[in-house]
């Protein structure tokens, strides 16, 4: 893909301006998507149902999210991307007002679904248009800049969304996210250009690209990745209550730690993508994702010690989306807005299955097994990017 022509959004394009607004409005998507994790407990004793019934709403947002995204942005390629960015974070604060209005567990599902739609129209043509403005020597940078704003979530947005919740009810979480998303469509609006687009992608490209086995398998990457993390982090809150003996103020306290590591490992892997290519970088990042998974398993540590870990695990886990975008865009330049949305609906796959493994896993053996089970599917994660990599070059 090439950078688009200044001169159809009439005048000189202020890359960074546009990365700071696509990133703050991914902040509060991620937000959105994410915060459930921190509110499990409070959510389940406010609405008399089980934990593993609310996490069932992750996995609804992540299958959700999965089904729609790319084939919402292969239906809008040839729509300006500010409508498309726009109209998605709209769709998303409709979805989460009517999650904090639910009168119960069944009201929240239909809500979910909308909040999923929309930010399954943000997230990946958000990122495709990083990677179009940017040279192809500075996409790293680039997706790792707009990325930012999913990471940052887990700074802020998770930890102060759980204590909202755990302080003010589950109710007012939601509230929080709906303020914060209301500026974002504003800002969308006024500064992302008027008639910005790229080469326009279509259901055809859509479906030549699953035809093809190796951007298959290399999306499938990512499915793994995210799905070995969230066997374990689907279930941390419990297992900080359980096993660290914490409670509102330790589990938001966690929760920021890991949030902090999050934009120290994307800038990490963004400069890891530039300066030892993409496969490298993401090898050695699995590598040391799964022993820090399989770690968990050995819980309690002493309380520093423990602090530390939470941040290393959080650089080393989140380290990997930047790379993991370079391969893409690399790949087909051309189909780079197909496979980022298929990369964004991967990760959501992988937050349903490794948030439904987990669930099976914590109710046949409790908090034990959640730690082993992640790390073998990294190390599995590991063989599909050799496979593909193997397999891109070949071709």
């Amino acid at each position: 893909m090439t950078g688009a022509d200044p001169a159809t959004v009439g005048g000189t394009i202020n890359h960074r301006q546009i990365y700071t607004v696509l990133s703050l409005s991914n902040f509060v998507i991620g937000m959105n998507a994410f915060v459930l994790t921190g509110m499990i407990e409070p959510m389940s004793g406010g609405l008399g149902v089980s934990e593993a019934s609310i996490a069932s709403l992750l996995t609804i947002y992540a299958i959700t999210f999965a089904l729609t995204s790319p084939v919402l942005v292969a239906v809008t390629g040839q729509v300006g991307r500010r409508r498309v960015v726009t109209l998605g974070v709209s769709l998303a604060a409709v979805g989460t007002l009517l999650s904090a209005l639910s009168p119960a567990l069944w009201g929240l599902y239909p809500a979910r679904v909308l909040a999923a739609v929309g930010a399954g129209m943000v997230t990946p043509v958000s990122l495709a248009i990083a990677s179009g403005l940017a040279p192809p020597d500075k996409r790293g940078q680039a997706l790792s800049s707009v990325f930012l704003g999913i990471t940052l979530s887990q700074v802020a947005g998770v930890p102060v969304g759980a204590w909202v919740a755990y302080t003010f009810g589950w109710r007012s979480a939601f509230v929080l996210i709906l303020v914060l998303m209301l500026p974002c469509i504003w800002l969308l609006w006024r500064k992302v250009p008027q008639g910005l687009q790229f080469p326009p992608v279509s259901l055809g490209d859509l479906g030549r690209v699953l035809r093809d086995p190796v951007p298959v398998v290399t999306v499938a990457f990512t499915t793994l990745f995210l799905g070995g993390h969230y066997v374990v982090f689907t279930y941390l809150p419990v297992m900080l209550s359980q096993r660290m003996e914490f409670g509102r103020d330790g589990v938001a306290l966690t929760l920021f730690l890991f949030g902090a590591g999050a934009p120290i490992g994307n800038m990490i892997g963004g400069w890891m993508s530039d300066r030892f290519g993409p496969k490298s970088s993401l090898v050695w990042i699995c590598v040391g994702q799964a022993v820090a998974l399989a770690l968990t398993a050995i819980l309690p540590f002493p309380l520093a010690v423990f602090f530390v870990f939470i941040l290393v695990w959080s650089i080393i886990g989140w380290a990997f989306s930047p790379p993991q975008q370079v391969r893409l865009v690399t790949l087909s330049p051309a189909l780079a807005p197909v496979l980022l949305a298929l990369n964004a609906a991967a990760i959501y796959i992988g937050i349903a299955l490794g948030s439904g493994l987990g669930t099976l896993v914590y109710s046949m053996a409790g908090l034990d097994l959640l730690g082993p089970v992640a790390a073998v599917i990294l190390l599995s994660a590991v063989v599909v990017l050799l496979w593909s990599e193997r397999a891109a070059a070949h071709r």
